[in-house]
């Protein structure tokens, strides 16, 4: 029953109306299943009732909108349950209650299944069969299957619905979304939405009049990509197997045929723009490959819709050439990536919300960068609904209002001003040393990946950078930049922190770090091919960044080198050797000095490992995001659950004191670069554990200084002794944010003084 199952959620998804696609799935699913109806309730959350939304078999139409209470009958029951029931005789059933005498039907065999989404019951889906028997388990697990797939769609659908009509109709009444506290602040401006990139599901359909431009585009479109994907093809011939090369072939095959590009302009020409047309003409091709019988074909069907993505990549890409930001841009979307925040000037980004991610989403930890106040995983974002609406972003407590009242706004211009007011006290000590009263020094330094970060950094009065994130240039660009490209962006760096050190992190990709040019496709991206592994497997992209790196440096000898997911001495080693043989190539034309090479700790096997790896590197550098994702085992980018990461774990803390224990064995430097570093609650223990250097997001760099200076540091000892004594994450920050409130630090955990 896969295919048809299918099937009907590809038609569903495809259906721009909500009602439309319910309806359509109803009269599907009972055709694939055989009952004799089949009908979806959906719960009004407004009215706490059940309201028969579409049927089929059930006098079809003329019950829609039949209204019952939610503890009411065998719909009643698998709402209190939130499970499936099969029932082989209503008749039988206790809670069976007839529908009004004029709908009656002589129906028997029941089956329901719950629709759930976000661990919220939206409705339940049914089948009925006028014979006495059970619905077998396959029927069964179908329903199951069903009502998963659609919940998603349902609750957004629903969302959009209601938040669309508070927004009109009652334009000065607040409506509040909840998602999670992604960076610090309090933002009021304008929506800006940005829709999910190079994705065809999320494209709109939309009716054009100058047919000859949208087809200009797309042939436009249709080019670049080609040339796109043959200059990627020349680039990995000597590195990519013969099967992954045929690929690249398989591509232009596709694209030098003419029928492809027919079909799209034949859209066009029914008055569709370029978008929605190759939208609709990928999905038709992608359906005549997967119901085709021999299974090599079908699989075809995925690298034609990869394809149709790519084309896609390109037209919107012409079309974000002409955007214009409002002065006070709130960011929202379904997914940002690095790449949209860094699309915005930085004095008009005021805020963003997202739909997906958690706190330690890497676009999240790019707002922090910037000190933009961030909420990610807000439930039921309406983002289509809030283009151009006033809204305000409360990222402490993870708040997103719509259309707020005057005086809520009012409250919140209030708060913005004291925690301008607080930044700029913290100016005064810009010039200072993060030194405690009693006399201990450690080094602040910055993390930067943006030409923005850069100037807010100098602006802070950073000693040097902590961590460069070398990927940050990569993900903004069309293609690999060229190594010529990479020194001009390096040198810009070195030559503005000069004589600062600079560590830069050699290309961590992977995970929620994505190139659009060079996809990584893997069931666990967290644990698959990322950082140093994509690196040694690809030599010739790694040697073209450290010559990049190496030529940067010549004259101002800043640069450190910074190895990432590092999880056993050998990818140490053979990193190592690379960089060496790089040395030597710069070195025939000109004398360069190789700079230290430093080690990233942000695995357990690390962990393990700190006094080996401390003895053969530089310096060694923690990662605290992606170290706590390991430890506790959970994918800091799932917002569902995001409640577990806590880098205030105490196995977490252990582990980082550990291998701080571990490199002063050695005599090895060690800094900590990762989101923990910025963390002004912790900041305290960090220094007591004996860190070198902390390296933080410029928004929080004096704010940590000013934690650094009001404590001495053999009152840090203490309460690092009294916090690893705790066994809950809840109560060490508890502990220390009483510190914090005790010391007149209030502002650093909260809006306002």
């Amino acid at each position: 029953m896969l295919r048809p199952l299918r099937r009907i959620i590809e038609d569903f998804q495809d259906t721009s109306d909500l009602t439309e696609g319910l309806n359509l799935l109803v009269t599907r699913t009972r055709q694939a299943i055989e009952a004799d109806s089949c009908s979806i309730f959906l719960i009004d959350i407004r009215t706490e009732e059940f309201v028969l939304i579409a049927t089929n078999g059930l006098h079809d139409q003329e019950l829609c909108g039949y209204r019952f209470q939610l503890t009411e009958g065998l719909i009643g029951v698998i709402a209190e349950s939130e499970k499936p029931l099969n029932v082989e005789d209503v008749d039988n059933h206790p809670k069976y209650i007839e529908l009004p005498s004029e709908f009656a039907d002589d129906f028997h065999a029941f089956l329901g299944v719950p629709i759930i989404n976000n661990r919220r019951l939206l409705g339940v889906l049914t089948a009925e069969s006028k014979a006495i028997h059970r619905f077998e388990e396959d029927e069964e697990a179908f329903l199951v299957t069903l009502a998963t797939q659609i919940a998603p769609i349902v609750e957004r659908a629903e969302t959009d619905q209601i938040v669309a009509e508070q927004t009109s109709a009652l334009a000065h009444d607040d409506t509040v979304l909840l998602g999670i506290p992604s960076g610090k602040g309090v933002g009021i401006g304008q929506g800006f939405v940005v829709y999910p990139p190079a994705d065809l599901d999320a494209v709109p359909e939309k009716n054009i009049e100058d047919i000859d431009a949208e087809i200009e585009v797309l042939e436009i479109a249709i080019q670049q990509t080609r040339d796109i994907i043959q200059d990627l093809g020349e680039k990995l011939s000597r590195s990519l197997p013969k099967a992954e090369q045929e690929l690249f072939n398989a591509y232009l095959r596709l694209l030098d045929n003419d029928s492809l590009a027919k079909d799209i302009i034949d859209e066009i020409k029914l008055g569709q723009w370029a978008q929605g047309a190759l939208k609709i003409a990928i999905k038709k091709r992608v359906r005549q490959f997967e119901e085709m019988d021999d299974a090599y074909l079908r699989e075809r069907a995925a690298d034609i819709k990869d394809l149709g993505q790519r084309i896609l990549a390109r037209l919107q890409l012409h079309e974000i050439e002409d955007l214009e930001f409002p002065a006070q841009t709130i960011l929202i979307g379904d997914e940002l990536s690095a790449a949209d925040v860094a699309r915005v000037p930085k004095e008009k980004l005021v805020g963003l919300a997202m739909a997906r991610g958690s706190s330690n989403a890497h676009v999240a930890i790019l707002a922090r960068a910037l000190g933009i106040p961030a909420v990610t995983g807000v439930t039921n974002l309406p983002y289509a609904q809030l283009d151009d609406k006033e809204l305000i972003i409360d990222g402490y407590y993870g708040h997103v209002y719509i259309s707020p009242t005057l005086a809520l706004r009012q409250e919140f211009l209030l708060l913005a001003e004291e925690e301008k007011q607080l930044d700029e006290s913290l100016n005064e000590l810009r010039n200072l040393p993060a030194e405690t009263p009693d006399g201990h020094r450690v080094s602040l330094y910055v993390n930067v990946g943006l030409d923005a970060d850069s100037s807010s950094a100098l602006a802070a009065g950073a000693e040097g950078v902590g961590l460069f994130r070398t990927e940050i240039p990569f993900m903004t660009r069309e293609q690999f930049p060229s190594e010529e490209e990479q020194r001009i962006i390096y040198r810009q760096v070195l030559n503005a922190f000069s004589p600062q050190p600079v560590t830069m992190r050699t290309l961590d990709i992977g995970g929620d770090k994505a190139l659009p040019y060079f996809p990584i496709e893997e069931d666990n991206p967290f644990l698959g091919w990322r950082g140093i592994r994509v690196s040694l497997d690809h030599p010739d992209l790694f040697l073209a960044q450290i010559r990049a790196m190496l030529r940067a440096n010549r004259g101002l000898n800043n640069l450190a080198i910074l190895l990432p997911m590092i999880s056993n001495v050998h990818e140490f080693d053979d990193a190592k050797a690379l960089i060496l043989e790089a040395h030597e190539e710069v070195n025939i034309e000109e004398e360069t000095l190789l700079p230290p090479i430093g080690v990233m700790v942000e695995v357990p096997s690390a962990v393990y490992l700190a006094r080996t790896l401390a003895r053969k590197a530089d310096f060694i550098s923690i990662g605290s995001n992606d170290l706590t994702q390991y430890i506790l085992a959970v994918d800091r980018n799932n917002a569902q659950v995001s409640g577990i990461y806590d880098a205030y774990h105490p196995a977490v803390l252990h582990a980082i004191h550990q291998v701080v224990r571990a490199a002063r064995l050695e005599s090895t430097p060690v800094s900590i670069c990762g989101e923990l570093a910025g963390d002004p609650i912790v900041t305290i223990l960090l220094i007591a554990m004996g860190f070198d250097s902390l390296s933080t997001s410029p928004g929080n760099f004096s704010r940590v200084k000013w934690v650094a200076r009001r404590f001495p540091y053999y009152q840090m000892r203490a309460i690092l002794k009294e916090v690893m004594k705790y066994e809950d994450s809840t109560d060490i920050r508890t502990y220390l944010e009483e510190t914090l409130e005790r010391a007149g630090l209030g502002g650093l955990i909260r809006a306002g003084r």
